[in-house]
């Protein structure tokens, strides 16, 4: 009796192993086997055979690609170089969304500079086709000297958004308190580089200089780690949240370098703050 439950504890180990197994895409060698390029004629490339891939904007277009593969949970991580120089009017965003009218999204927006002047990074969170959970950060190195990691963090109990594995925000699950959450829409990986000097560098007071152009974004080393087929949620990246470290880290972050929080902006919410800016 005591070897037929040993057995059957071995078998339940194996099926339980089984099912939290993570699924690893990563395409450093190949970025054409994630993406397609699907705006720009010609200024998106995938280039050094599928290591690099570019976008580019001039004054007729911009460009953008998006990933062949759809995500529900777990964690997406992009080395990105910003266009370097003069980028004040361009916006290059890399975000995650569904599609249709009550789409879900949760978006990285970096909003170009002067010359000499920090990029903003722009963060925002849809649910339901809704979003205006805006907070902007501001960097602690030079985006376009070198690539940097660029991650999102998603599973049914959290939102995390993270620059070099350092957290800079989170949005956490607070149906409780009758705030929405994405989880039941799969989402494709997009990025752009565009021009939107109506708003993009100093609420549009500074415009695209063209004379600058053709501007340029840099990716590689695409990561995406999610579980298989909705797997048990024993899988690693759909219980992981903020340790203690990573948040006091995020803390300090948001203390130093965030520049924007719409959870403080008495002038756009009169009549009070939504619920999730007062939740603990």
């Amino acid at each position: 009796m005591a070897s037929l439950f040993s057995s059957i504890r071995l078998i339940l180990l194996v099926v339980l192993l089984i099912s939290c197994m993570v699924v690893e895409y990563n395409s450093a060698s190949d970025l054409s086997q994630d993406f397609d390029i699907t705006w720009g004629n010609e200024r998106g490339k995938i280039l050094n055979n599928g290591e690099l891939l570019t976008l580019t904007l001039d004054n007729i277009s911009g460009s953008g690609f998006v990933s062949k593969k759809e995500y529900l949970f777990g964690k997406i991580d992009m080395q990105i170089k910003l266009v370097p120089g003069n980028s004040a009017g361009t916006v290059t965003a890399y975000y995650l969304s569904s599609e249709g009218s009550s789409h879900d999204e949760i978006d990285f927006e970096f909003l170009g500079n002067l010359s000499g002047e920090p990029y903003t990074v722009h963060t925002n969170v849809y649910t339901q086709g809704k979003g205006e959970r805006e907070q902007q950060f501001h960097l602690w190195f030079d985006p376009t000297d070198d690539f940097h990691t660029y991650s999102i963090l998603w599973n049914p109990q959290t939102i995390v958004f993270s620059v070099d594995n350092v957290p800079i925000r989170e949005f956490k699950n607070l149906e409780n308190i009758g705030v929405a959450f994405p989880k039941s829409q799969a989402m494709k990986l997009y990025s752009s580089l565009w021009n939107a000097d109506e708003w993009a560098t100093r609420g549009g007071l500074i415009k695209t200089d063209w004379a600058q152009a053709p501007f340029t974004a840099s990716y590689k080393n695409f990561n995406a780690n999610i579980c298989n087929n909705n797997s048990s949620l024993s899988c690693k990246f759909l219980v992981e949240n903020l340790d203690p470290v990573n948040e006091e880290k995020l803390r300090r972050v948001q203390q130093k370098y965030m520049i924007y929080n719409y959870c403080t902006d008495k002038k756009r919410f009169p009549q009070g703050f939504p619920p999730e800016c007062n939740a603990t």
